[in-house]
């Protein structure tokens, strides 16, 4: 279902490649967007893309993650692929997260 949806906002989207670039950008589109810089701690990322247009974000890694806060005690996964919709201090339809809570 993700792919399909990524599909048809592929069209006009800022579309980057490679893991060093993809976390820079990742965290471009966070400050901009008024969200703390660092929330997604992937591994791996194929590919990230942003359509201003719609709002629409989605980020590609080779295969899901675990990763452990250990400050707050939570452990929150990360699907192969992540979407969703943003704006100005929002995100949300978020897809590919799981977490019994997650703060900003």
């Amino acid at each position: 279902m993700t792919t399909e949806l990524i599909a048809t906002h592929r069209d006009n989207a800022e579309v980057y490649k490679g893991d060093s670039l993809c976390k820079l950008k990742s965290r471009e589109l966070l400050s901009e967007i008024n969200l703390p810089k660092d929330p997604l701690p992937l591994d791996d990322i194929v590919e990230v893309g942003y359509n201003r247009s719609t709002g629409f974000v989605w980020v590609q890694q080779r295969k899901p993650k675990v990763h452990r806060f250990h400050a707050i005690s939570c452990s929150i996964s990360y699907d192969a692929e992540i979407t969703a919709f943003v704006g100005d201090r929002q995100m949300m339809r978020l897809t590919g997260v799981k977490s019994k809570e997650l703060l900003f």
